[in-house]
């Protein structure tokens, strides 16, 4: 078995190569000529958040994915979750940050709705109202267990995508369907290679998030081949692809009486 993830790992990590490949030459004349610096990338609020103060009276979860920093980010999505409890004025945010090991689940790491690194964030999840106290308690104790909290591999797995991703299967009232090409997502480890898929709502069988299948009411039909995922969304009708994640109408999870942030 443990040869079996060796050379699961060892072929994923050739392709990712590959495909790093494929995405730098693909890259326009622009950026090449002016490459962003990770230290001085933007990470200033986009202005999709609500204002906590402003709705100081009503509990709040939000999910947020944008293309991971660099290369990566041609095929890649970094996710995280931010939440305020009724009479609140801020937000809480928990996102998995690889470079802050050994403890890699960071609380408040950045601005809630923030740029990733100059890559501005899409918005997945947005409760509101009524039941989200409950919400916001299931998610606090999914952030607790969740199993690597200390263990980081951008590629296949475990990384920020399965965190988010084990949030969802322990809250399934979030309805938090990831996108196609936030890799990660389905890792599993070999000795529990079936389960909830990952916005909760339907089953998965998956060996280390490299080869699988994923059929829920949220991801619709998921076929994953060395993190590469390809399928079709019938809740919300969309082609899910890799590196663009999702081509069709947009998926959103709303509920509550308040509207949607203007620019969402």
């Amino acid at each position: 078995m443990k040869h079996l993830s060796r050379l699961l790992s060892a072929a994923g990590g050739v392709y990712l190569v590959l495909m790093a490949h494929v995405a730098l030459a693909q890259g326009n004349a622009s950026a090449a000529q002016t490459p962003r610096n990770w230290a001085t990338a933007p990470r200033h609020s986009a202005g999709l958040a609500p204002d906590p103060a402003q709705l100081a009276s009503t509990a709040i979860v939000q999910v947020y994915a944008a293309p991971t920093y660099g290369w990566r980010g041609n095929f890649a999505v970094h996710p995280w979750i931010i939440y305020k409890r009724r009479g609140e004025t801020a937000y809480t945010r928990f996102d998995v940050v690889g470079w802050r090991a050994p403890n890699i689940v960071q609380r408040d790491y950045a601005v809630p709705d923030g740029l990733w690194y100059g890559s501005v964030p899409a918005l997945l999840v947005d409760h509101r109202g009524d039941g989200v106290e409950a919400m916001i308690d299931a998610v606090e104790a999914a952030v607790a267990s969740y199993p690597y909290a200390h263990k980081y591999r951008s590629y296949p797995g475990p990384n920020s995508n399965t965190f988010l991703a084990h949030i969802g299967r322990e809250v399934p009232a979030l309805k938090l369907d990831l996108p196609a090409n936030a890799i990660g997502k389905d890792y599993r480890p070999l000795i529990h290679p079936v389960g909830l898929s990952p916005s909760g709502s339907g089953v998965q069988v998956s060996l280390l998030g490299l080869l699988g299948v994923s059929i829920g009411v949220q991801e619709g039909l998921e076929f994953n081949v060395l993190g590469l995922n390809f399928g079709i969304d019938l809740n919300t009708p969309a082609l899910r692809l890799p590196f663009v994640g999702r081509l069709g109408f947009k998926d959103t999870a709303v509920s509550g009486p308040e509207p949607v942030a203007a620019g969402s």
